[in-house]
């Protein structure tokens, strides 16, 4: 049977792998460039195959070495939430979770939440990243993160997904605007030429296309937004109208302005709103408690009704 690779050896191929620079890669594992180079070429002798190919000017990972990458993240992250395990064991709900969010989930969720979390755990840090979905799920996987937030659907091959609730998204637009005209608010293919988008990167932009059935929207003007800040200023100037979630109109983001949200004749559009974390986790209890949270919360929330006014639970 062929040696297996060391934790140690993936460990510095990762580092290249992330660095294309074995000087770079050497000071992030904090060992001398002559160790990292024996230990790559330990982990190459005992796969059998080239990992890396460098010259004077650049480095870069082979084919079969962008496979091993992939499968080497995965096993160190395992590894690491093997020693979790164990050092939490006996104390669950306490030390630190890292939590990852979109920027269209944290300002508005994570307000009612978090408080909560605080009072019912008192011994629980969570330490929040926002970021975009990619970046976020990269981050899950080289364990830089426990759970991320994110709005389904998007692709979470091999991963840990609780869908905790849906969240329907309305049309927004200024009041005098005719797409806003009659009891119902359809979105026919002509209308969908004026929907603004966030830019490329943002899942909400990924959903809003597939909400008009589209691939792309070349509006007139040509530009995109990069939050949803700037969408709102570029609806409120007139460059045309926005699909905006539930979520983000309950939370107050169109206060201070004169743009006007109204819901979507049914089946109405909608994103699900997921907790995600690797299958190997150790912080199962956490990942529970913080689904359970979040749901309890939306559910007791006031709701914004299809009249535009807030409504309350029962009970």
């Amino acid at each position: 049977m062929a040696a297996l690779p060391s934790l140690r050896q993936l460990r510095y191929f990762v580092a290249i792998a992330h660095e294309l620079n074995f000087t770079r890669a050497a000071e992030a594992c904090f060992v001398g460039q002559s160790t990292l180079s024996a230990g790559l070429k330990e982990l190459e002798d005992s796969l059998g195959v080239r990992l890396v190919e460098r010259d004077r000017q650049n480095v870069a990972i082979t084919p079969i070495g962008l496979e091993v990458l992939e499968r080497a993240k995965a096993i160190l992250a395992a590894s690491e939430d093997l020693v979790e395990h164990v050092l939490d064991a006996g104390k669950p709900m306490s030390g630190t979770v890292r939590l990852g969010v979109i920027p269209t989930i944290a300002p508005f969720l994570l307000p009612d939440v978090l408080p909560d979390i605080r009072e019912r755990f008192p011994n629980l840090k969570i330490a929040l990243r926002e970021d975009l979905t990619a970046n976020l799920l990269a981050r899950l996987a080289e364990h830089q993160l426990d759970f991320i937030l994110i709005a389904l659907p998007y692709e979470t091959p091999g991963l840990l997904v609780k869908e905790l609730f849906n969240d329907e998204f309305w049309l927004v637009a200024r009041e005098d605007d005719p797409a806003l005209k009659g009891k119902e608010i359809h979105l026919p293919a002509k209308m969908a030429d004026r929907l603004l988008l966030l830019e490329e990167g943002h899942c909400l932009r990924d959903h809003t296309l597939q909400s008009c059935k589209r691939t792309d929207i070349k509006n007139a003007h040509g530009m995109e937004a990069t939050s949803l800040l700037t969408l709102l200023q570029m609806v409120e100037s007139g460059m045309g109208i926005a699909l905006l979630p539930e979520m983000a109109i309950k939370g107050g983001l169109l206060n201070g302005s004169t743009l006007v949200a109204r819901p979507l004749a049914p089946p109405a559009p909608k994103r699900t709103i997921a907790l995600v974390a690797r299958a190997s986790t150790t912080h199962l209890e956490e990942f529970e408690m913080l689904a359970e949270s979040i749901e309890g919360r939306f559910k007791s929330a006031p709701r914004i009704t299809r009249g535009g006014r807030k409504s309350f639970p029962k009970g």
